[in-house]
């Protein structure tokens, strides 16, 4: 795939626009300084940063200023045994119980494995066409089911899960091959639209979403997105989403008309203000922005400006 080129941001406008390699440093590779398409990222409190590197079924951890991952989930091989992933698409770690859970999508299923037991991972979700997962202030999960278009979420002992937003179309109780999906701290689900080119907010208990990015159809335009991905929203309400295609992330808040390119936008490549099909951001505790570049193979930091 080829992205298309976007207009260009200043030097400094909330975040550098130079990125660091952070993850990745070698290249595509299956060694333990490479990565093969990663698609999920997580930076915990410790600004340890967890990828779901899916063409090597595994979930590597990268320590703070480190040249080289740690492996924590997967890396025996593509399968479905208990102790192996088959292209993990997204992960998140449960602080409470200091356990990672992934989206194992091609086994159609989210695992749990503790940190300080590797050995024993288990299913903790089973026949879900699982995409993206998150998790609330709560320990709650959330799990995106492609098939079904919708998100439940699980609460601790749950069977079934409970629908929070979902189905298929373009209406505002609708989507099109979802993505992924953030929730904030008071339980509202952000879902990337990916077909319909919008970003959709589900208040808690909604019977609808509302669109608060996009919507108005594939494009280059500032108030459009072309196959919108990852999405997360900071502090102050900032939605910050990967426009895969563009090769860009943009900023927009609820209510706006059009968006803000926050890093890329250069058309696709490999230098530090450029990217190659993003895949998903995250934010450290210090609100430094970081995109898993999967077509670089590689994760990228952009630092918070402090002028």
């Amino acid at each position: 795939m080829i992205c298309n080129t976007g207009q260009g941001k200043p030097e400094c406008d909330k975040w550098k626009q130079h990125g660091t390699t952070v993850a990745g440093v070698n290249g595509r590779g299956d060694q333990l300084n490479q990565l093969n398409g990663p698609t999920g990222i997580y930076i915990d409190d410790n600004k340890a940063i967890f990828i779901a590197d899916s063409s090597n079924h595994r979930i590597v951890e990268w320590k703070h200023n480190s040249t080289i991952g740690q492996l924590v989930a997967g890396g025996n091989g593509k399968g479905n045994r208990e102790d192996q992933l088959n292209s993990p698409s997204d992960v998140v770690v449960d602080k409470e119980k200091n356990a990672i859970i992934i989206c194992d999508a091609g086994n159609f299923r989210v695992m749990r494995w503790f940190r300080q037991s590797q050995t024993d991972p288990h299913i903790l979700i089973s026949n879900i066409s699982c995409d993206g997962v998150a998790i609330d202030k709560n320990g709650s999960i959330y799990v995106f089911d492609r098939i079904k278009s919708e998100v439940r979420r699980w609460k601790e002992g749950d069977i079934d899960g409970t629908l929070v937003a979902g189905g298929n179309g373009n209406l505002l109780n609708q989507w099109t091959t979802p993505g992924r999906l953030f929730v904030d701290k008071d339980y509202s689900v952000y879902v990337s639209d990916i077909k319909n080119y919008r970003i959709m907010k589900w208040e808690n208990d909604a019977k609808e979403g509302v669109v608060v990015a996009g919507g108005n159809g594939q494009g280059v335009g500032l108030n459009q997105f072309s196959y919108p991905l990852g999405v997360i929203v900071d502090n102050l309400g900032q939605i910050i989403i990967v426009d895969y295609l563009n090769c860009r992330v943009m900023s927009w808040r609820e209510g706006d008309t059009v968006g803000s390119i926050v890093v890329g936008g250069n058309g696709v490549g490999e230098r530090p203000n450029q990217l190659n099909l993003p895949g998903v951001v995250s934010f450290d505790v210090e609100g430094n922005l970081y995109v898993a570049d999967s077509g670089n193979h590689r994760v990228q930091k952009y630092e918070l400006c402090t002028e």
